[in-house]
């Protein structure tokens, strides 16, 4: 059986990467380690060692200068001690079959790296951005996410609905022209919307889409359906009693959905 080797990365102000390789170990991953930014640039560990990479939530660099928007300039251009490129690495694990998370802050970093949404395979482009939620201020509350069923995205696959947590100051998708919103839309590329938790259908309405993201977007994947970003937070909810509404008999189904999709896909894509 395919062994699955999850990187978690740290470091800059990243504060969720113990509860993400929680939800890796949950899924079943045989390997799961965290590890420094630091660490990669030094060599000792290598991104294309492994092959399911996550980029969990926090505040890197503080969100200065825009959430993220630092740490994308910072992987661009970073070298390793042995003078190779960072995302000549990522590129080749990417190539080889790579699957790739970016949770809240790991998405904004996402986006503005350009490996979201990458459409027509235009990778490492900035096609859209985050920006800040229309409340203009901080959000943190429980929301309900609509799975797109035609989205290539091999995350959610088998998944209707998901009830997850948001704390986010800057969700709000922005795209670069109104073409590319709809093609966002057109391609499948939406992989999950904010939903009504009574109809289930996307909505624009406050709270229910806590940003006011265009089309309720709540998380994107690429055109290979490998790499999925996503506001909310499914590694907080690794346990029916993460949910608010256990004591009242609500339970839905776990966030680390996600996780397992990803560990089942690269188990079967091995064999």
């Amino acid at each position: 059986m395919a062994q699955v080797r999850t990187l978690v990365i740290t470091g800059y102000g990243t504060n969720c990467e113990v509860e993400s390789a929680h939800a890796a170990r949950m899924a079943g991953s045989d390997v799961t380690d965290i590890v420094f930014f630091s660490d990669i640039i030094a060599g000792r560990t290598r991104i294309d060692a492994y092959n399911f990479l996550i980029f969990p939530g926090g505040f890197l660099d503080g969100d200065d200068l825009g959430a993220a928007q630092a740490a994308a300039v910072r992987w661009k251009h970073a070298q390793t001690a042995a003078g190779e490129s960072l995302l000549g690495q990522l590129k080749t694990f990417f190539e080889a079959g790579g699957l790739i998370l970016g949770i809240c802050n790991g998405f904004q970093l996402l986006v503005k790296l350009g490996l979201l949404p990458a459409l027509g395979g235009d990778y490492f482009a900035r096609q859209v951005s985050l920006a800040n939620n229309d409340s203009a201020r901080f959000e943190d509350r429980w929301v309900t996410l609509a799975a797109n069923p035609a989205s290539p995205c091999v995350f959610t696959r088998g998944v209707v609905r998901l009830d997850l947590p948001v704390r986010h100051g800057e969700g709000k998708l922005v795209p670069m022209s109104p073409a590319v919103l709809d093609d966002l839309v057109r391609t499948g590329a939406v992989a999950l919307t904010y939903a009504d938790p009574a109809s289930g259908a996307a909505t624009m309405e406050y709270p229910a889409n806590p940003n006011g993201s265009p089309h309720a977007i709540a998380g994107l994947t690429d055109p290979s359906g490998r790499i999925l970003g996503l506001m909310p937070h499914p590694e907080a909810f690794n346990h029916p009693t993460n949910h608010p509404g256990y004591t009242r008999g609500e339970h839905p189904m776990l966030g680390t959905v996600l996780f397992e999709n990803a560990v089942g896909h690269l188990r079967a894509s091995a064999g």
